[in-house]
């Protein structure tokens, strides 16, 4: 990957946390511990990796993402803004009533999400249906999807890992935002979920780990992903919790609670 694109790359990433927390700040509610912690991964695919037309937002043969963690949905709003998709200013909006950027993504609302999305351990499997229907259409789009750590203590996740290994779609890459935390405190204290490498190696998956705020490395396992064949990929992707907002790094209190008009400032100025 040539430097110049990794620090273009890396500017997206930072707008993409600004406008995080300017929406939040507007809404003076929301999700912004887990929006941020996965900020560099969804720059990573919507504006590098992905094949997708914002003009044609349903184009058939269009790369799919699922974001499974729905209450994240300012990540996935401030990217597809950023990309086209719709009009920057609607980004005010959020939260608000009558608005297409709810607090959970929703398909038939906002063109650019293809998967409505907030009930937690359900997207791995919608994302499977997509993945399973480009095997059957002989299509050769990819599916990504965006996994919460705390998520992944839904039993339906594992079902759905199961499934996805079963009918081998290698077509299929997930993400795990594995920052550790959730909205009850730490993971390892609320139900931990070790050790989940070997958890999805057992369910038969291509299993890669990376500093999940490093651009170079989470678009090396993408093509890793790409290469794989005749199994599914997930990247753990070691993350931090309100990553590049200095007091919300690695705080639980920071899950869902919106930050204040001086905190929005503060926060914007270590931005920059």
């Amino acid at each position: 990957m040539d430097k110049n694109r990794l620090e273009e790359l890396k500017e997206i990433a930072k707008v993409i946390r600004r406008d995080i927390i300017t929406m939040l700040g507007e809404a003076g509610s929301g999700h912004p511990g887990g929006s941020l912690s996965a900020a560099d991964i969804v720059t990573a695919l919507y504006f590098e990796v992905m094949n997708i037309n914002p003009e044609d937002p349903y184009w058939p043969d269009r790369d799919r993402f699922v974001l499974s963690k729905g209450h994240a949905a300012p990540v996935l709003y401030a990217a597809l803004a950023e990309r086209g998709c719709f009009d920057k200013d609607e980004l005010k909006t959020l939260r608000k009533l009558g608005s297409r950027l709810q607090g959970h993504p929703d398909m038939k609302k906002l063109p650019g999400v293809d998967m409505s999305t907030g009930s937690l351990g359900q997207g791995l499997s919608a994302a499977n249906g997509m993945a399973l229907a480009g095997k059957l259409d002989k299509k050769d789009y990819r599916v990504y999807v965006l996994l919460g750590d705390g998520e992944i203590q839904e039993g339906q996740i594992w079902e759905a890992a199961m499934a996805a290994s079963h009918y081998k779609l290698d077509n299929l890459t997930a993400f795990l935002d594995y920052n550790k935390m959730q909205i009850d405190g730490h993971i390892n204290e609320v139900m931990s979920p070790e050790p989940v490498a070997d958890k999805f190696r057992a369910f038969g998956w291509h299993v890669i780990e990376i500093d999940g705020h490093d651009m170079e490395q989470i678009l090396n396992a993408v093509e890793e992903a790409k290469k794989t064949s005749g199994r599914p990929t997930i990247i753990i992707a070691q993350t931090v919790k309100g990553k590049g907002v200095s007091f919300m790094e690695n705080q639980v209190g920071w899950h869902g609670k919106a930050p204040s008009a001086e905190q929005v400032e503060e926060a914007l100025k270590e931005l920059a």
